[in-house]
């Protein structure tokens, strides 16, 4: 079995490219993306989420395939099972119309919740690759520390300091702190309905974390620029994780609807919405999202489950407004360079700073990037269709800009 390099191999490397290509669950983290990234200098990432183990392994063996560099795989962590079936059952007959309109039935909401999550921590022990992350939750101090023991490196996606200081405790390597202007799921340990829209922004949440534990920082939510990304390095954190950025990259996995989406004028917000999985996630508005997402239930899985065949019918229809158009608020920032380019680009505009009439995120302060989705009517074409010292200090001495993210 293959061995993975040292972490602080990992980490030094981070320190000449500070850029992480997110793991985006369903498709667009492709062994293609994710190499092109590492091959680039920066790290790249799989991402293991509704994926089976053996699915996972496969693609971990083609991206060695395709690269010699680091390279990370992103666990969803098991998710209790306290949703309310009568809400669910509710949703269910919402969703009805959504059934008949796309010919396809509605997915079972009981096809499990622990996403093979004890078979691919097998395989990882078993075979180690040189970062581990994990979303929706925080890994006990055993299972850290079993990865240290197999010279992973390991990351908890967090989205408040309460949830950095929980991962420092278990014994976590470095945080990926994520701000509400990131697309997609909400990384957050636990669900609260109460908590929906309360998120904090990147550049506050990195100064919390960073108040609130010594550990690297991992900066997401929002960044398509290198401006940005020196922004969010000036500001404490050792390295940046964009995943819009890469999504409409020709080796991403993502659907050519939803990478021509990323910026059409058609789709001119994003907002969070649990519409399609029950767990609040950042995406494009569209109809989908305006008709069902006030009414869905705090169900995660049971909802993505529900769900799943209606968007891929969607998909097959050419049809993007019944599909789920995970983006961050710089959507509109897209660029559609091949991966490697895309990091070269991003390293030049760090170096050379804010441009001319931008801020110090490397937007223009004029600009107006919201405003009210028109919307489209059905059968129209949108695009249509503090924790013991357990001897891991060596991650806060390799990563830049931490006391020495």
């Amino acid at each position: 079995m293959s061995s993975a390099p040292p972490a602080s191999s990992v980490l030094t490397d981070l320190r000449r490219c500070p850029i992480v290509q997110a793991p985006m669950a369903g498709g667009a983290s492709s062994p293609q993306l994710a190499a092109a990234v590492s091959d680039a200098g920066g790290l790249g990432f799989l991402a293991a989420g509704y994926k089976t183990a053996d699915g996972m392994y496969q693609e971990i063996k083609q991206i060695r395939g395709l690269t010699g560099r680091p390279f990370g795989v992103n666990l969803f962590m098991p998710q209790q099972q306290s949703a309310d079936a009568a809400t669910v059952e509710v949703y269910r007959h919402q969703l009805a119309g959504e059934a008949s309109w796309y010919e396809t039935p509605l997915g079972d909401p009981e096809s499990g919740g622990d996403d093979g999550y004890e078979a691919k921590l097998a395989i990882l022990r078993d075979d180690p690759v040189p970062v581990v992350s994990f979303t929706f939750g925080c890994p006990g101090r055993e299972v850290l520390e079993s990865f240290t023991k197999a010279g992973t490196l390991t990351v908890v996606t967090v989205t408040t300091p309460e949830e950095a200081q929980v991962a420092q405790w278990s014994g976590a390597d470095a945080l990926c702190v994520q701000g509400i202007e990131a697309g997609g799921h909400q990384g957050t340990h636990r669900d609260d309905p109460a908590t929906d829209g309360t998120g904090i922004g990147l550049l506050t949440l990195i100064t919390l974390v960073r108040e609130s534990v010594r550990l690297p920082v991992i900066a997401a939510g929002g960044l398509m620029r290198g401006s940005q990304i020196a922004a969010v390095l000036a500001a404490g954190a050792s390295a940046a994780q964009l995943g819009t950025a890469f999504l409409v990259c020709p080796e991403s996995g993502a659907h050519p609807l939803h990478k021509q989406a990323m910026t059409n004028p058609l789709f001119v917000r994003t907002d969070l919405t649990r519409a399609f999985s029950g767990r609040p996630a950042r995406g494009l508005v569209n109809r989908f999202m305006r008709e069902h997402g006030p009414y869905a239930p705090a169900a995660y899985p049971q909802v993505h489950h529900l769900t799943s065949g209606l968007r891929k019918a969607a998909a097959k229809a050419g049809d993007a407004q019944g599909m789920s158009l995970w983006a961050g608020q710089g959507h509109r920032l897209a660029r559609d360079l091949p991966a490697g380019r895309l990091v070269e680009v991003l390293m030049e505009e760090m170096a050379a700073g804010p441009g001319p009439g931008k801020d110090a995120a490397g937007t223009d302060p004029g600009s107006d990037t919201t405003g009210e989705n028109p919307g489209t009517e059905r059968g129209t074409d949108p695009g249509a269709g503090p924790r013991p010292d357990s001897g891991r200090e060596h991650a806060r001495d390799v990563l830049p800009g931490e006391d020495s993210r």
